[in-house]
């Protein structure tokens, strides 16, 4: 049993609802209400949005595209080695994407591809630790928790205000 009770909450977003669920020490996970991984809340959990609002108000901030980075406590639960990818994607910019074998290469480990794919697609943290980032060698989409069409979503967002970076309000304005 977890020693830290959890709380949790629910949030609206362009791809479906987003379940928070944050202990003492941070943001713990976030579930897709689609996707390949559904999961349900425990009885003892606590419904608590004044804890996750600013969780809340970051991820409604990104999905805006005025927030590009996260500034959040965060208390994933995994290995080291899961820790390690994980926090590997945080350094992986808002626009951009890497290969797998990149990622294995990022930690130190270049012939752990498979396990660095592993642990990529059990991050508990999507979004905010982007794994979405992470896709095959040859450009092509890989999976994804809450599923391709939403890791095309979110590819697509971030590339769309990269461009607009680019080319200047007018090209911004248009694409909204």
């Amino acid at each position: 049993m977890n020693a830290l009770p959890l709380h949790y909450d629910e949030m609206p977003t362009p791809i479906g609802t987003l379940r928070l669920i944050a202990d003492a020490r941070g943001l713990r996970e976030i579930w897709f209400d689609r996707g390949r991984a559904q999961k349900t809340e425990q009885p003892d959990w606590v419904h608590n949005p004044p804890m996750l609002a600013a969780a809340r108000r970051q991820l409604e901030e990104y999905f805006d595209g005025t927030r590009r980075q996260f500034e959040l406590a965060l208390h994933p639960q995994g290995t080291a080695f899961q820790l390690s990818v994980w926090w590997e994607l945080a350094r992986i910019p808002y626009g951009g994407t890497i290969s797998y074998a990149e990622l294995a290469r990022r930690i130190g480990q270049p012939n752990a591809m498979r396990a660095v794919g592993a642990a990529n697609g059990r991050n508990p943290l999507p979004i905010v630790l982007p794994c979405h980032r992470v896709i095959g060698s040859n450009g092509s989409l890989t999976g994804f928790g809450g599923g391709l069409p939403t890791k095309r979503f979110l590819l697509d967002l971030e590339n769309r205000d990269c461009a607009a970076d680019l080319f200047g309000p007018g090209l911004h304005a248009m694409q909204r």
